[in-house]
């Protein structure tokens, strides 16, 4: 798997300190692991997780507390700043647009996209992920930043403003000025306010 050269490394706490904040519980709440998981445990059900999903999950539990299920697989936050819904995958998919890096963390939010849309989308991100039926989208990619970037985007051809090129094109900039330590700010947040539910589409019998 080839490491991430497009995205700076998170820098923070260590996975040691990250956890130690889920064994304490550090969030309240729904995202508070099962009492029973101690830290061992954690740790090992994390020896074989891919390098990224490890750094992710370091990230995630710093800023937003304990998931509030963690498997072999996978570890789960909900409702958590902007994000209906946040999974980490212990095993990567490799991605290399704009550069090769491995996809471990999907962030999701309520978003009914048109589905005259489709298609463009598809052809701007292969990483942004819309469900119709459940009224979802997503973007999963190692970095919330990356994830703010990708969404961000998608809504704007969502709604017309911009073409899938053109949104390809403003990724790699945004990408760019971000590791030149530049102002990024399709990087640092939601950029337009999410839907809050009422966004499924059930579709319609057709017998």
């Amino acid at each position: 798997m080839k490491r991430n050269t497009w995205m700076p490394r998170t820098r923070g706490v260590v996975l040691a300190l990250s956890l130690v904040a889920l064994s304490s519980g550090a969030a309240s709440g729904q995202n508070r692991m099962p009492a029973q998981m101690n830290r061992a445990q954690m740790q090992q059900m994390m020896a074989k997780w891919h390098p990224a999903a490890r750094e992710a999950m370091s990230f995630m539990t710093n800023k937003y507390g304990p998931p509030a299920e963690m498997t072999a697989s996978m570890a789960v936050w909900n409702k958590t700043g902007p994000w209906k819904r946040t999974v980490i995958s212990a095993q990567a998919v490799q991605h290399n647009f704009p550069g090769p890096h491995p996809d471990v963390m999907e962030q999701v939010i309520d978003y009914r996209v048109p589905p005259a849309m489709f298609s463009a989308l598809a052809m701007y991100d292969g990483s942004v992920i819309v469900e119709r039926t459940k009224g979802e989208m997503s973007a999963r990619c190692d970095k919330e930043g990356a994830n703010f970037l990708a969404l961000n985007l998608a809504h704007e051809i969502a709604t017309g403003k911009r073409t899938a090129g053109d949104a390809r094109r403003m990724y790699a900039a945004q990408v760019k000025a971000m590791k030149a330590g530049q102002p990024a700010p399709y990087t640092e947040r939601l950029l337009f306010q999410p839907m809050m539910g009422n966004t499924a589409d059930p579709d319609r019998p057709a017998m």
